[in-house]
């Protein structure tokens, strides 16, 4: 087995030790994600609870902000451990500029641990219209809400 193969299956595996603890105390966004909200209002509660880092941990290029969670806030989305948080609304001061053309639509949503057909399910059962997209195969699926 090449040596990356085995660092990432150990990762997973001590990842996924840890997400079950934190799903048993957790956070759930799940009212959040209903597509309604504008992702200032999705974004604000979460800085105002120190629930997710104040500084984003990365800006795209369209000025997508991505939040990592907060140490010890164990946030979860329709059952889905929350990777990260992210957000994009112009002329909003929480939202960092890009170095691009930012998207042009508001959107907001969150990366959870799961497979897209999985968390597809969970967020359809909940009746939620969000956006399902793949990021990482099997592994990391993002949940969102664009356009309002």
């Amino acid at each position: 087995m090449k040596p990356s193969v085995l660092r990432l299956l150990i990762a997973l595996a001590s990842l996924g030790m840890g997400f079950s603890a934190a799903v048993c105390k957790a956070d759930a966004l799940d009212t959040q994600l209903d597509c309604q909200s504008s992702p200032h209002d999705f974004i604000a509660p979460l800085l105002d609870q120190q629930s997710i880092d104040p500084k984003p941990m990365r800006i795209e290029a369209n000025s997508v902000n991505a939040f990592r969670p907060a140490r010890g806030s164990n946030l979860t989305a329709f059952g889905f451990h929350v990777y990260a948080v992210f957000g994009y609304e112009q002329n909003d001061p929480i939202f960092k500029q890009g170095s691009g053309q930012p998207v042009a639509s508001p959107t907001y949503g969150v990366v959870v641990t799961g497979s897209a057909a999985s968390v597809e399910a969970s967020v359809r059962r909940a009746g939620s219209d969000a956006a399902i997209r793949e990021v990482v195969p099997l592994f990391l699926t993002a949940v969102f809400c664009s356009g309002h």
